[in-house]
């Protein structure tokens, strides 16, 4: 029997024995309950993982394992998100074909998920690029074009003059292509949208009942952006003459005459005598008949700033500190409340794909017109004022107050003005109240190689045809030379084998050769995971009744908003159709921190130009330590292969264990928290599972495995009650932590057991009382069945010295007493020279012994404490530990 730690000699022959063993292969008793936990689809880089990616596959892990024990079915499973734009570039430039690339990545990553021991069900495992995966969603995207949900239309696109290539947003920065460094045009060509706008107000209704983040429901809410207000026609005025100041007293809307008009939606439709221009995106529509009625140079001044403009990502013109820009239409429009005529102007801060794509423009009301009317010298006029009537500086942004300037509605309530006007404007046929949302329809056309083929046949009339069920998939043709075309069109589109064939009526056509865009695979992969080698249907029904909404989703959220919405969206459109019982895909969500890494950083030297945000040039470790000491500075910075700060899982297994690294990443810092990569809050994790070896060795001559059948619980004497009372407390804090993702507290708790136990074996093993052997012997194999699921190979290989057969997952997850696990727990802080450094949630009970021994290795602290030499603990019971250390 070992007494310590000794990863090496044990950890790779029990997952050598896990596999053998199928040991988490997927049970489907569907008498028992059911836990369905699932990491975001990962897409495999060429970088490998870092343990940063462990941050969310170890927590998942924890409370799969423990669901196990508890006795559930639990389907825990793995596969890649391998289509897209990321797998493409990186083939291009390592001039490799994307599909043999994938299979390597995904390899790699899988043996690197097994080194940390994570209990996936690989036998379900696939890539979204498999062929039997992505029939199925050709299958989804041909019944949503069957129920009117995927149609294609014209829409704007990145255009890089220089590799003649359409870029996705990402690879926009700062107006120019990411690779090229050319400047992005907009070019319009025909895309294939979902009509997600269509489930705008149930995405927005289910998120009530779902078990996520509020800051998460939060960017979901105003992502989609519902507002109620007024849409309304404005008359563009005939006349070319400068009339700002006019108004028309005997001013009729007279529809039948209206030439020139366009469209605007405001949520403060109160404020629309305050509207001194209107603002038209520089692609609106009515620009070009505009431009017919005003001077040939105010024309040319316009086209101008239009070409300027399509040099822009939506994201730049939106940027909040941006200077406004901008240019006179040379026309006017018509105040319909009051025929006021007021100057049109052009300018990027408004969006043709947002809205109507033009604004009325309230500067007296309004931070963003503000801006443009004080730049340009464009009135400004307060039309609400507040409730008292007292005076205030401009822009005056408020709900609430009364209206002023606005004529016959002068005094009225914000409130009540915005009914009547809504009101009248509906009566004479202007406009209307309504409901707007600031979502857009899900454009999922991707001119490039690698994605799903749409399955559509465009017909030599110029209909559309899905390609029939039994004829799926439409398979990716192998080819050498996949790169972007050159002209805007798909790689598909110049190859004939593929483009050429025939309708459902045997006519000559074209075969769609657009791309759909990676979210759709990652839109319903979830649901393949239920039945993921069925051949005859994409999933059976029974088994995704059983096995759906996941219970657990586990994943960065950075990913809040577009693959969450789109999956929601499917899944919606998915129980319309009939085929699944669920309206929402994930019922939990869990969002894990980032883990961090000291990064060094090289001043920038005289003409070096840095990115936004940037402070320094990121430099090796090895390049900074032969730069002077005053070049050079370090930042906490995220795991990335590009800054070189990335920790492998071979270099934490190989020098500390896998349950080292696994504790480590779970007692670090709460699971929402960043986290300080530290390696001696590695070394910690060692000492304390060295501890646990040296407990079990040393309370294995006291441990006797029938205590079950023999303990009489009435006769137990206090040493025995109060191992008892310690044992299920823990119990029950694991539990309950772990459920709730509390993995921190959930480690703490364990050392704070196993402290106690060494004190309690230390004391009585030299006189044992049958009480002590009793309920110590419960107290092993509660600890090695809790700590199973956090360090399992440990656990098993503990079980096994023990005597015991099999693995501990196949264990019964221990129950605890409720009277005997009651108990307070208080929150202590630790100090490093009197300055506070972390705080810890423990038990009232413990003692200070054992309070100063967990509180020195919580890694925050041990940081502060490395290189140096403790000179005195000062410890306030269940309030405060300090350090004193030089």
């Amino acid at each position: 029997m070992a007494d310590r730690y000794d990863p090496a000699s044990f950890e790779p022959a029990w997952r050598k024995r896990w596999k053998k063993s199928d040991l988490f292969k997927t049970r489907e008793n569907l008498e028992a309950p059911k836990f369905y936990g699932a990491d975001f689809f990962p897409y495999p880089s060429g970088a490998g993982l870092s343990v940063g990616h462990c941050r969310n596959y170890v927590p998942t892990d924890v409370i799969c394992r423990m669901k196990l024990m508890q006795g559930y079915n639990v389907l825990h499973p793995m596969g890649f998100d391998a289509f897209g734009l990321p797998a493409e570039n990186e083939a291009i430039k390592t001039k490799t074909h994307p599909a043999p690339m994938i299979e390597k990545y995904a390899a790699t990553y899988r043996r690197q998920m097994e080194l940390v021991g994570v209990s996936y069900d690989w036998s379900r495992s696939f890539s979204s690029s498999d062929k039997t995966f992505y029939k199925w969603t050709q299958w989804i995207f041909e019944l949503l074009f069957k129920r009117g949900l995927a149609y294609r239309s014209m829409a704007a696109v990145n255009w890089d003059p220089v590799d003649k290539t359409v870029l996705a947003d990402e690879e926009v920065i700062g107006g120019r292509a990411e690779r090229s460094g050319a400047l992005v045009e907009k070019k319009y060509i025909p895309q294939w949208f979902f009509k997600i706008t269509d489930y705008a107000q149930r995405l927005i209704d289910d998120l009530d009942g779902l078990d996520w983040p509020e800051g998460i429901k939060s960017q979901q809410r105003n992502w989609i952006g519902r507002s109620e207000g007024v849409q309304f026609t404005i008359t563009v005025a005939a006349s070319k003459a400068k009339l700002s100041e006019h108004e028309d007293p005997d001013f009729v809307i007279n529809t039948a005459q209206r030439k020139l008009a366009f469209e605007v939606f405001t949520t403060r439709v109160d404020t629309v005598f305050g509207m001194t221009f209107c603002v038209l995106a520089p692609e609106h529509a009515l620009i070009d008949k505009l431009l017919k009625m005003v001077d040939q140079g105010q024309a040319d001044e316009v086209r101008a700033y239009q070409l300027r403009a399509k040099t822009l990502s939506d994201i730049d013109r939106l940027a909040t500190n941006r200077e406004k820009t901008g240019v006179f239409s040379g026309a006017y429009a018509i105040n319909p409340v009051n025929g006021k005529h007021v100057p049109i102007w052009i300018a990027d801060y408004v969006l043709a794909t947002y809205g109507t794509g033009a604004i009325m423009a309230v500067p007296g009301h309004d931070d963003r017109d503000f801006e443009f009317a004080k730049k340009f010298e464009i009135d400004v006029i307060q039309v609400i004022a507040p409730p008292d009537g007292s005076e205030v500086q401009l822009p005056y942004i408020a709900k609430d107050g009364i209206l002023v300037n606005s004529g016959e509605y002068d005094g009225m309530s914000v409130q009540d003005s915005m009914r009547d006007l809504g009101i009248w404007m509906e009566g004479l046929g202007v406009g209307e109240r309504k409901i707007q949302y600031r979502l857009r329809d899900w454009l999922i056309s991707r001119q490039r190689y690698w994605g799903c083929p749409i399955p559509i046949i465009h017909t030599k009339e110029g209909e559309m045809q899905a390609v029939p069920y039994d004829c799926l998939p439409v398979e990716l043709p192998l080819v050498d030379d996949y790169a972007p075309s050159g002209d805007g069109s798909s790689p598909l589109a110049h190859i004939p084998e593929f483009v050429n064939t025939t309708d459902l009526d045997g006519r000559l056509g074209r075969r769609e050769t657009d791309t759909m865009g990676g979210f759709a695979c990652s839109s319903w992969y979830f649901l393949r995971f239920c039945d993921p080698f069925n051949d005859n249907e994409p999933w059976n029904f029974d088994k995704a009744k059983y096995w759906m909404p996941v219970d657990c989703y586990v994943g960065g959220s950075e990913h809040a908003v577009m693959h969450l919405l789109y999956a929601r969206f499917w899944t919606k459109v998915l129980y319309d159709a009939g085929l699944v019982t669920v309206k929402e895909p994930f019922q939990r969500l869990e969002n894990q921190g980032s883990v961090l890494a000291l990064t060094p950083y090289r001043r920038p030297r005289e003409g070096e130009n840095l990115e936004v945000g940037d402070e320094g040039i990121v430099v090796s470790y090895k390049e900074a330590e032969t730069l002077p000491e005053e070049d050079v500075f370090h930042r906490w910075t995220r795991m990335s292969k590009s800054k070189g700060n990335v920790v492998t899982p071979e270099d934490a297994v190989s020098t500390y264990g896998a349950d080292a690294l696994r504790m480590y990443l779970l007692f670090v810092a709460p699971f929402t928290a960043d986290v300080q990569w530290s390696n001696e809050g590695m070394q910690g994790q060692v000492r304390f599972l060295n501890k646990i070896f040296k407990l079990i060795d040393d309370s294995k001559p006291h441990y006797y495995a029938e205590w079950k059948e023999t303990i009489d619980f009435d006769e137990i004497d206090e040493v025995g009650r109060d191992i008892r009372r310690r044992t299920h407390k823990t119990i029950r804090k694991a539990t309950d932590d772990i459920e709730r993702f509390a993995f921190n507290t959930y480690v703490s708790s364990m050392m704070i057991y196993v402290n106690d136990l060494i004190e309690i074996v230390q004391k009585h093993k030299a006189n044992p009382s049958r009480s002590f052997v009793l309920c110590l012997s419960e107290a092993i194999e509660a600890l090695i069945k809790i700590m199973s699921p956090a360090a399992p190979h440990c656990a098993d290989e503990l079980w096994t010295d023990i005597g015991k057969i099999g693995f501990t997952v196949n264990e019964a997850w221990p129950a605890y007493v409720p009277n005997l696990a009651v108990d307070d727990t208080v929150t202590v802080a630790v100090q490093v020279n009197g300055k506070l450094r972390d705080t810890i949630e423990i038990e009232a009970t413990v003692t200070n012994e054992t309070l100063e021994t967990i509180a020195k290795d919580l890694p925050k602290v041990a940081a502060h404490l490395e290189g140096k030499t403790v000179r005195k603990v000062i410890v306030v019971p269940k309030k405060l530990v300090n350090f004193v250390a030089s």
